[in-house]
């Protein structure tokens, strides 16, 4: 058994490492993207924002849309049978900003909202976000700037979690982080395993010819499975490597809401069939629960202690180094630190919702 657990040990961590590094290059291949074009003001950008009781956060977002620096655009607001004061909100905003479209969703659910919301655009140009996010001055600018410069199908954006005071909340932002570079390096090495509906823009065409692939039974990953998508058919993914066009989102405040967030995005993996992120998924589910395997052979037999450390240390060196890259552009702080504790709690942690996500089906969005 003990040199089972050395060769398994070398296998894993050979992929993990693997998989990592080609993030890594990856991210390093995007350029940053500095707009040195004049925007054409002839086509109109639609931005879909679908909103369940969001009278808490839905004014910020107004507030940043209004402070908008390129102001072509359409507003639609889609409210999905919210019960506090959303819908009151949504209308005092279509009084500030001129070209805002209410919607109330007739179907269930985020997905269906958007779907409604995307189907009213009259922008070749759609951009995706969600209620509680704050985006930049200059991201809706940005955002079309890089599509006249690039015509993507899809374009994946940066999403950064405020990092607040607390340690919970400052582990959320770094581990979020570490998600958004690794989604942003898959698609810099040419092959995309993640976006986030906060920050996403594609052609209203591109969406119209996946609605086959967008997988309804699913109550969330609208946006991965859209991607996917226009990934199958070799459709052009692009990762908008800029700061300008990056969103601003919460994180949670208690430790249930965590692990349901990832729950919900677990759950949608066993409809996935694309080849790179099953391999990924994989990867990162064999090595975190391997680490716990090991852990527990070393309370049992001490011999297992430097397979156990070897593997662990490994691991946290090329986690970060991939914090590391992706430190300036996040604005993070104490990555080394950070890097550690993640280290400690991620393998229970993915383990956890790897398996409880997949047998729990999450109806909550």
């Amino acid at each position: 058994m003990f040199t089972i657990s050395i060769i398994l040990s070398v296998i894993i961590l050979s992929v993990y490492i693997v998989l990592i590094l080609k993030f890594i290059a990856g991210w390093k291949l995007i350029p940053y993207f500095l707009a040195e074009e004049e925007i054409s003001s002839a086509k109109i950008v639609s931005v879909v924002v679908a909103c369940r009781n969001e009278s808490v956060h839905l004014p910020q977002l107004i507030s940043s849309l209004k402070n908008q620096t390129l102001s072509n655009f359409e507003l639609i607001l889609v409210n999905d049978h919210s019960v506090d004061n959303t819908l009151q909100l949504m209308q005092q905003a279509a009084n500030e900003i001129e070209t805002t479209t209410i919607i109330n969703s007739i179907g269930t659910g985020k997905k269906a909202a958007l779907s409604e919301g995307i189907r009213c655009a009259s922008g070749s140009l759609i951009i995706t976000t969600d209620a509680d996010c704050e985006p930049s001055a200059h991201w809706i600018e940005t955002i079309v700037a890089f599509q006249q410069s690039n015509e993507c199908d899809l374009i994946i954006c940066p999403v950064s979690m405020k990092s607040e005071k607390n340690l919970f909340a400052q582990l959320q932002s770094v581990e979020f982080a570490s998600l958004v570079m690794s989604g942003a390096g898959a698609a810099g090495a040419k092959m995309p395993i993640l976006c986030n509906g906060a920050n996403l823009a594609f052609t209203k065409a591109a969406w119209v010819a996946s609605q086959h692939d967008l997988q309804q039974n699913e109550i969330s990953g609208d946006d991965v499975f859209l991607m996917l998508s226009i990934k199958k058919r070799n459709g052009k993914i692009r990762f908008l490597k800029s700061k300008k066009a990056t969103v601003i989102t919460q994180t949670v405040d208690t430790l249930d809401k965590f692990i349901h967030q990832r729950q919900r995005w677990t759950s949608k993996s066993k409809s996935y069939t694309d080849k790179h992120i099953i391999v990924t998924a994989l990867s990162v589910f064999a090595i975190s629960t391997f680490q716990l395997i090991l852990l527990v052979a070393t309370f049992i037999e001490q011999a297992y202690f430097p397979v156990f450390a070897s593997v662990f240390l490994l691991k946290l060196g090329v986690d970060y180094s991939l914090l590391l890259n992706a430190k300036t552009f996040f604005d993070m702080k104490n990555v080394f630190v950070n890097s550690v504790l993640l280290s400690v709690v991620y393998p229970f942690y993915i383990s956890f919702t790897a398996i409880s996500g997949l047998i729990k089906q999450t109806q909550k969005w």
